[in-house]
């Protein structure tokens, strides 16, 4: 995708409430999460055209990805439910290269499935996604006051189910949904409100 060409879709498409989303940018050790924008679709479109990046996401995702998949990504789903209010997504910065998307980290009031993320496989496996992690885990305890947060993620998953235990989540749920690669065994891990404050102290 060209500069020229995604400048000029994001200009046709664009709508008076398609600008900055009126929650913040969060920040962590070495990471800018910036609230995700329809002109981030440029730099999402490569990254998410990766296998290793969307195998084990939701089987909605279209593989292979569609040429424009990643602005009608955002303009038909992301940004309409940030306007609306029932998910928050932000994209992934490093703080010394703050104009670089690297990966994405959403919230979403869905039963079963509140928190998703994905990250470029250049900076997987450097612990950066946990760091995001803690950042919105925060947002959404301390800043949405929700009571329980569930993560679900393939059995298959083996490094979002780490990360999970690390956060001191409970296995919930187990049986099977249909990924990016087919249908596999699934979990619901959990952690309660009461449960995270437990372990900021």
């Amino acid at each position: 995708m060209t500069n020229e060409a995604a400048t000029g879709t994001i200009g046709r498409y664009a709508s008076p409430w398609i600008a900055r989303m009126p929650f913040p940018s969060l920040h962590t050790p070495r990471l800018l999460l910036q609230p995700l924008q329809l002109a981030d679709a440029e730099q999402i479109q490569p990254l998410f055209a990766q296998w290793e990046v969307v195998r084990y996401l939701n089987a909605q995702v279209p593989w292979p990805c569609p040429a424009d998949g990643a602005l009608r990504y955002l303009r038909d789903v992301a940004l309409p439910a940030m306007a609306a209010g029932t998910e928050w997504h932000w994209t992934l910065r490093l703080l010394d290269e703050p104009e670089e998307v690297i990966g994405v980290v959403s919230l979403m009031d869905t039963p079963g499935n509140n928190r998703g993320f994905w990250i470029a496989p250049a900076w997987q496996r450097q612990g950066l996604m946990s760091e995001a992690c803690v950042a919105v885990n925060r947002y959404w305890f301390e800043v949405l006051q929700r009571p329980l947060m569930q993560v679900p993620k393939a059995v298959d998953n083996i490094a979002s189910q780490r990360l999970s235990m690390r956060e001191g989540m409970r296995l919930m749920e187990t049986g099977e949904s249909d990924y990016v690669c087919g249908r596999l065994p699934s979990q619901i891990w959990a952690l309660s409100r009461e449960e995270w404050l437990n372990r900021q102290t």
